[in-house]
């Protein structure tokens, strides 16, 4: 049974970095929020409430936090912040969400105006930093009326979508420097060198994040793009059903399938039929995702499989990460990371969204 999958494996989870505040929890967070509001079982708040309770600190301060890393990864988690305050009352959530806005008002950016994507990054915006931060500005704009914060974020992911488009493959970049100073980038484009699939991943959850979030008079401007963007995510999508690391280039010796950006791809596409922007199909997504990434375990239990653990540019652990395709298909594959299965929790209760009568056959898978 899937939700027992889920429900056992947030019951078993450990602190992604052993217990300071990061993105990788606040994708169970946001998995656990997604799969409250589609089925209404308090165990899924429970999860959220339990998990994040360690994490916030009196003063208000969330553990192992430093605003002055200005790391856009930090950010994320907040959003469930804002889901505990809604379904809680609680000021106490607003208090500590408040020291993440406080980051974003300083944090440095591009010439072109976009943040970057951590201190140590500089002139860098990463495909990745759009779902992390994007998304928290504009509920906290919207949560508060400060409609300037939802502008600015909208702005920047207008501009950081024109610098990371890619137009000979239609896809996006994972990465932009704008000084052209790391030796990943391109010296004419700023860009990465190939198209690992999780980047594309998650600038397609920012983007119906967003929708839902501004409704669709205010994501009118990004409604062309996006469909063009789930249009392509469709195109490349394999035989079996799922997306590849370097999601281009089928023809890679030792490409391989990834679990994680296929949750991701699933979930966008799934939700852009909910709000109605996209009108594409998402029939047979989830469930070939399912069959094929949450497999069984000699314990009888289930995992999900083929996660890419980290991919990222620059020095890393004594490791140059050049941003090549070659480079993309070397790193590490593992079970049940955070960044799979929080993804995978969205795509499930974004189908219950969309069709009651197949969630339930979901559910009994």
């Amino acid at each position: 049974m899937l939700m027992e999958y889920f429900d056992r494996y947030v019951t078993e989870h450990q602190p992604y970095k052993g217990g300071p505040w990061c993105y990788e929890d606040g994708l169970i967070y946001r998995g656990c929020e997604r799969l409250y509001e589609s089925t209404g079982e308090k165990r899924w708040l429970d999860h959220v409430r339990r998990l994040i309770a360690p994490q916030i600190l009196d003063g208000p301060a969330l553990l192992g936090y430093d605003a002055n890393d200005y790391n856009i990864d930090n950010i994320m988690s907040g959003r469930a912040l804002f889901f505990l305050h809604r379904v809680t009352g609680e000021q106490s959530y607003i208090d500590a969400a408040a020291l993440l806005i406080r980051q974003l008002e300083t944090q440095p950016r591009t010439r072109s105006n976009i943040y970057w994507h951590k201190n140590r990054y500089p002139w860098q915006v990463w495909l990745d930093g759009l779902y992390m931060g994007a998304p928290f500005q504009i509920e906290y704009g919207l949560l508060t009326g400060n409609d300037a914060l939802v502008k600015d974020a909208l702005t920047q992911v207008s501009a950081a979508m024109d610098k990371t488009f890619v137009p000979a493959t239609k896809l996006y970049a994972h990465a932009y420097d704008e000084a052209r100073k790391q030796s990943w980038s391109n010296d004419e484009t700023g860009h990465t060198q190939a198209h690992w699939s999780r980047a594309v991943g998650w600038l397609a959850m920012a983007l119906v994040d967003i929708a839902e979030l501004v409704g669709p008079d205010r994501f009118a401007p990004f409604k062309d793009r996006t469909n063009a963007l789930f249009d392509e995510i469709l195109r490349w999508r394999q035989a079996d059903g799922m997306w590849l690391q370097v999601m281009d280039q089928p023809g890679l010796k030792g490409n391989w399938t990834e679990s994680s950006a296929s949750a991701m791809f699933c979930y966008a596409l799934i939700q852009g039929e909910v709000l109605g922007f996209w009108d594409g199909s998402s029939e047979g997504l989830l469930s070939d995702l399912i069959e094929r990434a949450v497999v069984e375990k000699s314990d009888g239990g289930r995992e999900m499989a083929q996660i890419c653990h980290v991919a990222g540019l620059g020095m890393y652990q004594g490791r140059f990460r050049d941003g090549t395709a070659d480079y993309y298909i070397s790193e590490e594959i593992v079970s049940d990371d955070p960044k799979g299965v929080g993804p995978l929790m969205m795509a499930v209760a974004a189908r219950m969204a969309k069709e009651d009568t197949t969630a339930v056959a979901i559910a009994g898978q």
